[in-house]
């Protein structure tokens, strides 16, 4: 029987698993329908009352469905300190926490179910294979990201504290201004004044577009990889056939 419900909860091959897969599919989407309308100011107490019902049917769902991934999974510590096991946790705990009453910071923990629909698609599997690939040229490039945002706000913080002490305090305050600027944001709250500063901003800019384009580059390159991956694989599974 393990096998079976194994075959249903985590794979898509057969006919009971993908209806396993499209009923927790619609579960997510109605809940975030129900969350949304019960923030209306104006909803009547039969809606509500209503709207608590199918709060109830959901997290029965979601429960039922988290027990049963915990027992057909190979690795059950590996399952629930997984990122979907997690997430699937985290899709249910905040109404047995609350004792099933609607506490607003507990709430808004209902919102991770969206993340749930990430399990059911096979472009967010793509991605994360991509992004696996390129993990360690994100990490370095991640550490130098750090260091140039670092210098960007001591930069500018030597450029404009003496004439804009209330703007950049210190360094740390100056980290706001330089997030803004290398993500070429600008949200124009705080901006340099003197001519060294406005001359350092230029260069920082130009970093910023390097910033933004250098991961995206490696992304794209990778997901290119990995669909070629998956072309070669299913043209070697039609040979093998």
């Amino acid at each position: 029987m393990k096998a079976q419900l194994q075959n249903i909860v985590e794979t898509r091959e057969t006919l009971a698993g993908k209806i396993f897969d499209t009923v927790i599919q619609c579960a997510i989407v109605v809940s975030l329908i129900s969350f949304s309308i019960e923030t209306l100011p104006t909803i009547s107490t039969d809606l509500r009352n209503t709207l608590r019902a199918i709060e109830l049917s959901v997290v029965a769902l979601f429960t039922a469905e988290y027990l049963l991934r915990f027992y057909v999974a190979s690795s059950r510590p590996k399952f629930v300190f997984s990122f979907y096991g997690i997430v699937d946790l985290l899709a249910v705990a905040p109404f047995y926490i609350a004792g099933g009453l609607n506490l607003s910071p507990l709430r808004a923990l209902r919102l991770l179910r969206l993340f749930k629909l990430l399990r059911y698609s096979r472009a967010i599997t793509r991605l994360s294979r991509a992004f696996g690939k390129i993990k360690d040229e994100l990490v370095l490039y991640g550490a130098a990201s750090l260091i140039v945002l670092y210098l960007a706000a001591a930069g500018i913080y030597l450029f404009e504290n003496p004439v804009q002490p209330d703007a950049f305090p210190s360094v740390f305050h100056s980290l706001w201004w330089a997030v803004a600027t290398l993500t070429t944001v600008g949200y124009g709250d705080v901006y340099p004044i003197t001519a060294g500063g406005r001359i350092f901003t230029t260069f920082i800019l130009v970093i910023g577009l390097g910033v933004v384009a250098v991961p995206s580059g490696m992304l794209a390159s990778a997901l290119t990889e990995v669909r070629d991956e998956e072309k070669m694989n299913s043209l070697g599974g039609g040979d093998n056939d």
